[in-house]
């Protein structure tokens, strides 16, 4: 035993004030093993005194050649990679189905030839409903006013950013009139969902976004592609096709899944503490939009010179940006003028919910718009495929956002203590 160290906790009306500690031997070893025991006393100030005792424990072992090494340093490398796959989880699961669909576009092709992306959006939407807690959705509810916003920037504001996306000249211009198109869109169907669940977010708030702006988005959107970017060119959609396919993909699956969640008492308790194993199959049902597309557009987009599809990329990053920062300026500005840090745009959950939905625009949508203009804008494929290119980054970028908050967060939540001052052979700590 290399020392032994004798603690006073103090009771909570001092838990504030720097606590001593003072040491027998501050001198530890690197490879000492700290072990912790406790008393508590029943007086009304009360103590608690703690035993903390250090003994070292070996680092090495022989090789059998006469050597030593470090067990640990084996073990730490893969350490660090799996905790670093477990916290980017998402990212990871997208980039690695951009590129399984460049390397092998077979397999994804036949992946959408048997729709697997809609059932991969059905079931987002499934354990969307599995996790929906009635508080979540009574905190939705309470939150009408982000959602009244969320509605407006997504269908009648962020169109505007097309008239911006116009001014850039680029050959073929059905690059920039694709993403033109595609800022006029409704938001995701799924990734603004799912990246919410990921970062901590309103989920139900999210659900609200995306369910209504895309049933909304089928009627406004033929409107603001005429005003924006073809003024007199009338623009029609098959209304009730997709109208249909919004109910089935969207709004059934989510009743089925909160409808199993209330049925079953069992099932919401288990949901609920295997949250994370969740969200990872919710990331995996994500991949397969980047998988399909990326497999879909590969042999059009080897047809294209490489330095203008990058300018292409460059372009629907630039404009994703563009949202991301208009949505984050929106939510601070009405935050401020409704009640500063009372006000429910101040609430992170809220925040989160409305950053991330609002700012995604859906390519299932574009592409049903494109095949129904006929050619209008010229050829379809390269309105498209820009369009293919934004999607994907938009996730990607929103999964490192996402789970860059979600680690915050986790951070935020766990007790923290401050080391004040050292002087001597004593340590001052304060908990914060």
């Amino acid at each position: 035993m290399a020392g032994t160290l004798q603690a006073m906790i103090l009771s909570p009306s001092y838990i504030n004030k720097p606590v001593s500690f003072p040491f027998m031997n501050r001198h530890l070893p690197p490879n000492s093993t700290l072990l912790f025991t406790r008393s508590v006393s029943s007086s009304r100030n009360r103590s608690i005194s703690t035993t903390i005792k250090a003994h070292e424990r070996p680092n090495q072992i022989d090789d059998g050649h006469g050597s030593k090494r470090n067990p640990s340093k084996d073990l730490n490398w893969g350490e660090r990679l799996f905790n670093f796959a477990g916290n980017n989880f998402l990212p990871l699961a997208l980039v690695s189905g951009v590129v399984l669909g460049f390397v092998n576009p077979s397999l994804g092709c036949l992946a959408d030839r048997y729709y697997l992306s809609k059932f991969g959006t059905f079931g987002i939407f499934i354990i969307s409903g599995l996790t929906l807690r009635n508080g979540d959705v009574g905190a939705a509810m309470e939150a009408w006013p982000v959602v009244i916003f969320g509605l407006c920037s997504i269908l009648f504001f962020t169109p505007f950013f097309s008239k911006i996306v116009l001014q850039i000249r680029l050959q073929p211009q059905e690059f920039v009139t694709g993403l033109a198109l595609f800022s006029c869109m409704p938001t995701t169907l799924s990734s603004g969902v799912a990246l919410t669940n990921l970062a901590g977010g309103n989920s139900a708030l999210a659900l609200a976004m995306t369910v209504i702006s895309n049933l909304l988005g089928i009627m406004i959107v033929p409107f603001s592609i005429s005003r924006f970017i073809a003024y007199g060119v009338g623009v029609s959609l098959p209304t009730e096709q997709l109208f249909r396919s919004l109910v089935i993909t969207l709004l059934i699956p989510l009743i089925v899944g909160k409808v199993f969640r209330e049925s079953f008492k069992g099932l919401g308790n288990f949901v609920d503490q295997n949250r994370k194993l969740f969200s990872k199959v919710n990331a995996m049902l994500l991949s397969l939009v980047p998988w399909i597309q990326v497999s879909r557009s590969r042999s059009l987009l080897l047809l294209v010179k490489p330095e203008v599809f990058l300018v292409a990329i460059l372009m629907g990053m630039l404009l994703h940006l563009m949202l991301l920062s208009f949505n984050i300026l929106a939510s601070q500005s009405l935050s401020a003028v409704s009640g500063g840090s009372q006000s429910v745009f101040a609430k992170k959950e809220n925040s989160s919910a409305l950053i991330l939905v609002a700012s995604q625009k859906t390519l299932p949508v574009l592409v049903a718009v494109v095949e129904q203009l006929g050619g209008a804008f010229g050829e379809s494929g390269l309105l498209v495929l820009p369009c293919v290119a934004a999607h994907l980054n938009q996730i990607i970028m929103d999964s490192f956002i996402a789970n860059f908050w979600l680690q915050k967060g986790l951070a935020s939540n766990k007790a923290k203590v401050q080391v004040v001052s050292e002087s001597g052979d004593s340590i001052s700590f304060k908990r914060i």
